[in-house]
C-alpha cells in the first residue's frame, strides 16, 4: 500500500480548448485522486498536480450554456442565488470547470486536498514553467 512518504507527485498540462466540459473533467479528476496509478490507495493522496489551460475555450453539449443553473445559499432567509452556466463562462470560466470537478471527488478532507492541486487558467499561459508540467493526451478527443 502507498503512505505519504513514498508518493512521488508529477505535474500534468491539460489543454481544454474544445473540449466537453463533462468529459474532461472527469479525466482530471481521476488524476487528481492518483486512480491512474498502479499504486492507488483509496485513503492516500496518491494523485498529481494538474494544470488546466483555455479553460474559456471549454465546450457545453447541447443546451446546458442557456439551462445548466448553478446555485448557493447565502445562509439567510432568501439568500438563494442562481447563476447560469453561461454567466458564469463569460465572468469566470477557470470556475466552471473547478465546480465540475469538485463534485467528482470526495466530499472529505482528502477530497479537499486533492482539489488543492489543481491549478486552472481561462488562456494559454500559466506561471507554473518551473515545474515543467508535461502535456497530458486525453482519452477522448473532441470531435469539432
Amino acid at each position: 500500500m502507498a503512505n505519504a512518504q513514498n508518493v512521488a507527485k508529477t505535474w500534468h498540462l491539460v489543454d481544454a480548448n474544445n473540449q466537453v466540459l463533462g468529459r474532461l473533467s472527469s479525466q482530471v479528476a481521476t488524476i487528481l485522486r492518483g486512480k491512474h496509478k498502479p499504486t492507488f490507495t483509496p485513503h492516500v493522496d496518491t494523485g498529481d498536480y494538474v494544470v488546466v489551460i483555455n479553460a474559456a475555450k471549454i465546450r457545453l453539449t447541447g443546451d446546458k450554456l442557456d439551462q445548466k443553473i448553478y446555485y448557493r445559499h447565502s445562509e439567510y432567509r432568501g439568500g438563494l442565488k442562481a447563476t447560469s452556466a453561461k454567466t458564469l463562462m463569460g465572468r469566470a470560466p477557470e470556475q466552471l470547470i473547478i465546480k465540475a470537478i469538485r463534485g467528482m471527488l470526495p466530499k472529505t478532507p482528502l477530497g479537499h486536498a486533492m482539489l488543492k492541486k489543481l491549478h486552472v487558467y481561462a488562456g494559454p499561459y500559466h506561471p507554473h514553467q518551473a515545474q515543467a508540467p508535461a502535456p497530458r493526451p486525453l482519452r477522448w478527443e473532441s470531435r469539432s
